[in-house]
């Protein structure tokens, strides 16, 4: 039985009844249920010290001490979005009902906090940012800010809110600038180990500086990219489609600014005006499974594209993930203004 089965109790038992539930649970909580498991209301062990103080005897029904309109939230939620409106809300306790008020679970933001994704997510910080100059003069272009706050906070916190909390950040240019501001991650409640790159190691040859590798699929995503990508989904499709490596790829068009000529030998058989051109391109997000490690060179430089590359040549399973959420590489000064006026369209969505 799980243990939030044995803090249920049915309005007609007694103060001192639920009392003693509370506390051989631990849970300092107790809910209130009819006959068909309806929730009617909740008990904390502060209601039943107020209930005390107010007079009321141990042998009084705890319908007159529970809390009649309990904070609830309906099953199918990501577990992520239930810990965010648990904080907000300063709830240590909330019950999980159908459609029918019928109580399936009872959420507890400690185990919560226990159970954040255990995916590591690396992000690549060491770049030079030449085409950023002057503004990356003194600055790595990580942490040039967009709103007021540097690109990889933002890129964080979008881990964050699917619940990966545990970061690597591979660093090189000005790293105790980055170093400095994150630290631990304390300060964003999130864990960030490092690894310093002294040469210029490439997406993947970067990885081999890990002195303790992942044992589960992992993240690796560029430190100058925007986007409101669904990391959960892209997990979940890396794990469904029991890829080693899985890319993110967007769809880039460009338009031919001439007339293309078709042929047939040496007749003219069409002509398309200014035809429009469609590809996917790399949008620099990948999950990794932890057996490439045994395909990236020690100590070397080694591109991501490369280690594909080498997957698709010994025949293993990779896949791509189309991005058709926001997303923008922040390369050029244009991309960065473009960031910073799209940032503001967003928040102001928000």
């Amino acid at each position: 039985m799980k243990q939030w089965q044995t803090i249920i109790v049915t309005p007609d038992q007694t103060l001192l009844e639920t009392m003693k539930i509370i506390d051989n649970s631990s849970l300092q909580f107790a809910v209130v249920v009819d006959e068909e498991r309806r929730l009617l209301g909740t008990v904390t062990d502060g209601d039943i010290r107020r209930g005390i103080l107010r007079g009321e005897g141990l042998e009084v029904p705890i319908s007159s001490i529970m809390n009649v309109n309990p904070v609830s939230a309906q099953m199918g939620q990501k577990p992520y979005r239930l810990k965010q409106f648990m904080k907000s809300k300063k709830l240590k306790q909330l019950p999980i009902v159908n459609k029918n008020n019928q109580i399936i679970d009872i959420l507890f933001i400690d185990n919560l906090d226990q159970s954040a994704n255990k995916n590591t997510v690396i992000l690549m910080l060491g770049g030079l940012g030449t085409r950023l100059r002057p503004l990356t003069n003194d600055v790595p272009k990580p942490m040039l800010k967009i709103g007021n706050k540097p690109i990889v906070e933002t890129i964080v916190e979008g881990f964050k809110q699917f619940g990966y909390t545990h970061f690597i950040f591979s660093v090189n240019y000005k790293k105790e600038i980055i170093q400095e501001y994150f630290q631990n991650g304390d300060a964003l409640d999130v864990t960030i180990d490092y690894i310093e790159e002294e040469k210029r190691m490439g997406t993947a040859g970067a990885l081999s500086l890990l002195e303790q590798r992942p044992t589960e699929p992992f993240f690796v995503m560029n430190g100058d990219l925007l986007t409101q990508i669904n990391f959960d989904q892209l997990m979940e499709f890396h794990r469904e489609h029991q890829s080693m490596a899985t890319m993110c790829v967007r769809e880039y068009e460009y338009q031919v600014p001439y007339g293309v000529i078709e042929t047939d030998g040496v007749h003219l058989a069409g002509i398309k005006e200014k035809p429009i051109q469609r590809s996917f391109v790399n949008a620099g997000i990948y999950v990794l499974n932890p057996e490439i490690f045994d395909y990236i060179p020690q100590n070397q430089f080694y591109d991501m594209p490369t280690l594909f590359e080498e997957l698709i040549a010994a025949e293993k399973k990779v896949a791509v993930f189309p991005i058709r959420e926001y997303w923008l590489d922040i390369g050029r000064i244009d991309d960065f203004h473009r960031a910073k006026n799209d940032f503001k369209e967003i928040s102001n969505e928000a």
